[in-house]
């Protein structure tokens, strides 16, 4: 049973990582993108309340997004472990996260946490946005989302590291050579993958 989070600055490679990550563990990841994206499209109440920040290009409030996790972390396919991707974001999420476990009983393993070169992330996601067609995704507003998580996310890694699961690994280069590097930091820390 191995419970992850990853965290890192938009365009770190966390969604890729993630999902080789959760398939190495046998483990789902649960995106919080992914889990508002779906309650949106089946129309939730939650997803409706939702859509209204993500369209308007805010973060959903903790309230909000708590109520959301909780929920699918309640779901049967969690009790072997779980990778967190994209949760939490604010100290206030962290605390309802312990919550949250503390119910279960299953404490986090490790938290993996993606650096990357601010310059690298911009030319990163500028091109991405090219190849997608993503207009919305210029210059400044990606530099505004990479400030907005220093400001409120940043800080979670001073209370991981305090808890001693904080394990860093550059997020730059290949996508094969970011995940042999978290797979041997995750092996240094007695976490075996399966497809390692």
């Amino acid at each position: 049973m191995t419970r992850l989070l990853l965290i890192g600055p938009p365009g770190s490679g966390k969604g890729t990582q993630a999902v080789r990550l959760s398939q190495a563990c046998a483990v789902p990841a649960i995106s919080t993108g992914d889990i508002f994206r779906s309650n949106v499209e089946k129309g939730t109440e939650l997803g409706v309340k939702a859509a209204e920040f993500m369209n308007a290009g805010k973060y959903v409030p903790d309230s909000l997004t708590n109520d959301l996790v909780r929920s699918r972390l309640n779901d049967a396919d969690v009790e072997g472990g779980f990778l967190l991707d994209g949760y939490p974001r604010t100290e206030a999420q962290v605390d309802e996260l312990d919550d949250i476990l503390a119910a279960t009983g299953h404490p986090l393993d490790v938290v993996v946490l993606l650096t990357a070169d601010t310059d690298e992330i911009v030319t990163r996601l500028l091109k991405r946005a090219g190849e997608q067609g993503r207009a919305d995704d210029t210059e400044d507003v990606i530099r505004h989302r990479l400030e907005v998580y220093a400001e409120q996310t940043a800080p979670l890694i001073d209370i991981y590291s305090k808890r001693g699961l904080v394990v860093e690994v550059d997020g730059l280069g290949s996508v094969d050579d970011v995940t042999e590097r978290i797979t041997s930091a995750l092996d240094a820390r007695g976490i075996t993958l399966l497809a390692s």
